[in-house]
């Protein structure tokens, strides 16, 4: 039980956990229209495409959260654009904006001597988040929970059948510009537990989880909810007593649940195709 208990004996982990766990709800909720709308590429552009802000932020010695935070509206804003109405495909778009974004990012780095702060953006430092990083973080799920649980029929319906959602009256454009700029904040608070390389994993991963044990929406979207909390709280339980990276730690144990829901899907399609089909008279 000690194994359990020990680390919590200390306050920067029970903030880590407490963080860990805003960032899992963020992102296991808003990761469900990610995965539904096949957006994958788009959360992994966006959380790429933050490193100018960061870099900006340093150099000016600004938060770096808001500087990652400008970014990644920039970013969803100008894919938002650039492939509305169909001029451009959306995966072109996103190409293109996350290219020049990062090549941005690239060349204000090279324009400095040192960046030891990049490290913590790179791969993730839930283990330092400070009281205001917290509160951000909070706000930032409850922002993302609130949206999704106000606009749940018109996102489902938009991303079902968007033709029938623009014969009722629905605007499909302007409710995908609406998920894009969702998915900035949320993107942000998932650098901060994981790092920029990896918090496609924390949108994608505990969704894609949940969609293989259900088909259902509302159920899927509180699946995905609770293999991000079991993540988040056996990753940091993993890295106390492993010292190693704490985003990493939550990473792979999403991984490990995702492979054993993808065990059990499996299983089940087999025993189904094994079962004959009735005989008709």
């Amino acid at each position: 039980m000690s194994w359990l208990t020990e680390p919590l004996g200390f306050e920067f982990m029970r903030m880590a956990l407490l963080g860990s766990l805003l960032v899992g709800v963020s992102c296991a909720t808003v990761g469900v229209y990610v995965v539904h709308r096949r957006l994958a590429f788009l959360g992994n552009a966006v959380a790429h495409t933050v490193l100018p802000g960061v870099v900006l932020a340093i150099i000016f010695g600004g938060s770096l959260i808001v500087g990652a935070l400008i970014a990644a509206v920039v970013t969803s804003l100008a894919i938002a654009l650039t492939s509305s109405r169909a001029a451009v495909g959306e995966d072109t778009a996103i190409g293109v904006v996350f290219s020049a974004m990062f090549a941005l990012g690239i060349l204000l780095i090279s324009t400095r001597d040192s960046f030891r702060d990049l490290t913590d953006v790179l791969f993730g430092d839930i283990l330092g988040v400070t009281d205001g990083e917290l509160l951000t973080i909070g706000g930032i799920a409850v922002l993302a929970v609130g949206l999704t649980v106000a606009f749940h029929k018109e996102l489902e319906l938009t991303t079902a059948d968007p033709v029938h959602a623009a014969a009722i009256g629905l605007n499909p454009e302007w409710i995908r510009t609406g998920l894009l700029l969702l998915l900035a904040p949320v993107t942000v608070a998932g650098i901060q537990a994981v790092g920029i390389i990896m918090v496609t994993a924390l949108l994608v991963t505990p969704a894609a989880t949940a969609s293989l044990l259900t088909r259902r929406l509302i159920p899927m979207m509180l699946l995905s909810n609770v293999v991000a909390a079991i993540s988040c709280i056996a990753g940091l339980l993993l890295s106390w007593h492993l010292d190693a990276s704490s985003g990493a730690a939550i990473v792979l144990c999403a991984s490990a649940l995702f492979a054993a829901a993808w065990t059990v899907d499996r299983v089940r399609r087999l025993r189904a195709e094994r079962i004959p089909a009735p005989s008709i008279p």
